[in-house]
């Protein structure tokens, strides 16, 4: 690069009709998250706190997009934001206290640096894995335009993330949904120490807009009136024509990914290049030629935000350090929900599994007018099971929205629905695609709650299971992926009676559940099902025979597999358990029952090793092992994935094997 001059310095700086008030206020919001960075920066130096992602060079960007918005839009900033939260006006001492890992602060020393949001000045901070916060900014943005409220949702990324595949998802549902959202990417030149030039190939990350349908824009990121006049100017509107925008910010991170990482990776010349472009020196250069800033006032103004950042440091500082309760641990996993039952009317209707489901959903939509369905498919087509058949005539295209083939920013859509007070279900055309929308639900939705008390109003309906000839992509079991998960449910009903008691309380719950529906079951079990709305227990198991023999346990179709063998050998007596729930789990039931019978046999549908079968072993081994008069058994399939030919897949079920668990257990 050739050497630096004052012409490629020069900062143009529209004022566009703002008062010299406005003017020394932005340069103000710009000091401040400066003067504390710097003043982390010593502290981290000392080993006051642990560490810091820093934003030198970029409080323009930050200062500008949050002072456009309204203080009720939501923003989801990302770690060199500090500038959001300043402007927000979030008290400094609580900002302190949350990066040394005080109770005062915003998740009570659970997690650190911005991994926070708070409802109280609309921010909504990110994950180490990036990419669901544009989901979750679709989903706020969603829920505003649903009740026609004229508010946008700001997001911000850096270059890095535009790699991954939720900002391609993201950017997508926001298009053909047309919604406002401002997608704010800071191009600031690495991604921890690899440049741009090994991240992307287009010549600008704007150029992407069109891509997707969008309108783009490329804004000088060190220019503070640039950004602010802009960002106004685009926010109005589309407060009036709702529709996304990309916003590709040209900035540069003049320190490192976090301070450990440092910056030798960045040639001296580029250093140097933008150290002179930092946008606060040259706006307030700016203001002192408009006669709006003196080296006087600019002193003044130093002082009382020292003074400021030391009072507030020291109250976080006087703060007692957290100490652990794991009573009050194990009981923020999970949002409170107090179970109320509703009991239905006497008017009852033999119908199936899938109808019982669809009429679940139904009376639930009918129940909750703030609630949103959202699946590949489930609108006028009704789903690939017909679930949803007629609802997007009877709730309107709004609350029944087909979406693209993007799991991972609809489940992250979710989330940003009950962020903005609304509930979401989303129905996964098969189990086995949530694997392409993981993320969200292990990371985002499992740990909202304990990390900063947000809760996650989301079911996510899961079509399971083998037996119908579907292969290896369409057939899974896969509860176990979930139940290892603190902070998710996991309901896997048998019959219809289960399944629309337990989907209505899912859905009245406003914690995140995974609600399994076996495809196999869908249309083959029939049973007399209340007409009206009605609620079952989460976490209360159902005895469906009693007997002094043997316990056996299952859930799903192994049920059925073990009414059908039971039927063959009335002369067992055998209590039969079916779980319903698998997180929380009726320990006590389980209990209860192998303290009688002595004996047991725990059935999956699941391959074996990692199964829920392994743990309710364990459990039973560790709680009842004086009562056992035999070892605990455990039936599911083989070790394969799941198989497509009739024959194959016959000897891949358990079906066979437990009826000779059984036999030996008994003589056992």
């Amino acid at each position: 690069m050739n050497p630096v001059t004052s012409k490629d310095m020069a900062f143009t700086y529209d004022r566009k009709g703002l008062s010299n008030k406005e003017l020394l206020g932005l340069y103000k919001k710009m000091l401040l998250p400066r003067m504390i960075e710097e003043k982390m920066l010593v502290l981290l130096r000392q080993g006051k706190i642990s560490k810091w992602f820093s934003g030198i060079g970029q409080e323009a960007i930050a200062v500008g997009v949050a002072s456009a918005l309204e203080k009720d839009e939501y923003i989801l900033p990302m770690h060199r934001n500090l500038g959001v939260f300043t402007t927000r006006e979030v008290p400094l001492h609580r900002l302190f206290s949350q990066w040394q890992g005080k109770a005062g602060g915003f998740t009570g020393g659970r997690d650190r640096s911005f991994h926070f949001g708070t409802q109280e000045y609309r921010i909504v901070g990110m994950i180490s894995h990036l990419g669901p916060q544009m989901g979750v900014a679709d989903g706020i943005a969603l829920a505003h335009k649903i009740r026609k409220e004229q508010k946008i949702t700001a997001v911000f990324t850096g270059e890095g993330g535009t790699s991954e595949g939720d900002f391609h998802e993201a950017l997508n549902v926001a298009a053909v949904w047309d919604l406002p959202v401002l997608f704010c990417v800071e191009n600031n030149g690495y991604g921890l120490s690899t440049p741009v030039e090994e991240q992307f190939k287009c010549k600008n990350l704007a150029d992407k807009g069109a891509g997707y349908g969008m309108e783009a824009h490329i804004i000088d990121g060190n220019n503070i009136l640039d950004i602010y006049n802009k960002v106004s100017e685009l926010t109005e509107s589309m407060r009036k024509d709702p529709r996304p925008v990309l916003l590709e910010f040209k900035t540069f991170r003049r320190r490192g990914h976090e301070e450990a990482s440092g910056t030798k990776y960045v040639p001296a010349e580029l250093m140097e290049y933008w150290e002179a472009r930092d946008p606060i020196a040259h706006y307030s250069e700016f203001l002192t030629r408009e006669g709006i800033l003196s080296g006087e006032k600019d002193k003044l103004l130093r002082q009382q935000m020292t003074a400021a950042i030391q009072e507030n440091l020291k109250k976080a500082f006087d703060e007692a350090p957290v100490t652990f309760d794991e009573e009050r641990e194990l009981g923020n996993v999970y949002g409170k929900f107090e179970y109320r039952e509703t009991v239905p009317g006497p008017s009852m209707k033999n119908i199936r599994l899938v109808d019982a489901v669809s009429q679940g959903l139904e009376q639930a939509m009918e129940r909750f007018d703030d609630l949103v369905v959202m699946g590949q498919d489930i609108a006028e087509y009704g789903g690939v099971f017909k679930v949803t058949e007629g609802f997007a005539e009877k709730f309107g295209r709004e609350r029944v929205r087909n979406t693209p083939i993007c799991e991972s920013a609809i489940v992250s859509a979710a989330m940003g629905l009950s962020i903005n007070r609304m509930k979401a279900v989303v129905e996964m055309q098969f189990a086995d695609f949530v694997s392409t929308g993981f993320n969200p639900l292990v990371n985002y939705l499992a740990k909202v709650h304990y990390r900063w008390g947000q809760h996650a109003d989301v079911v996510v309906r899961m079509p399971c299971g083998a037996g119908v000839g579907a292969g290896p992509f369409h057939s899974q079991t896969n509860e176990a992926w979930f139940t290892k998960t603190p902070g998710l449910k996991v309901v896997y009903p048998a019959f219809p009676y289960d399944a629309k008691g337990l989907l209505a309380t899912a859905i009245e719950d406003p914690n995140p559940v995974l609600f399994f529906e076996h495809k196999a079951l869908y249309r083959s079990i029939y049973q007399e099902v209340p007409e009206d709305y009605y609620t079952l227990p989460l976490g209360k198991a159902s005895v469906l025979r009693e007997g002094n023999d043997i316990t056996v346990i299952s859930y799903g179709a192994g049920i059925h597999w073990a009414l059908e063998a039971l039927e063959e050998h009335q002369e067992i007596g055998v209590d039969l358990i079916d779980l319903r729930t698998l997180q929380p789990l009726d320990t006590e039931t389980i209990f209860t029952s192998v303290r009688k019978t002595g004996k047991v046999i725990i059935l999956q549908e699941d391959t074996l090793f990692g199964g829920v079968a392994s743990d309710i072993s364990a459990m039973i081994v560790e709680n009842c092992f004086e009562h056992l008069d035999a070892p605990v058994q455990r039936v599911g399939s083989l070790e394969t994935p799941v198989p497509f030919a009739g024959a194959l897949e016959e000897g891949f079920l358990p079906r066979q094997r437990f009826k000779a668990a059984l036999h030996r257990l008994l003589v056992y």
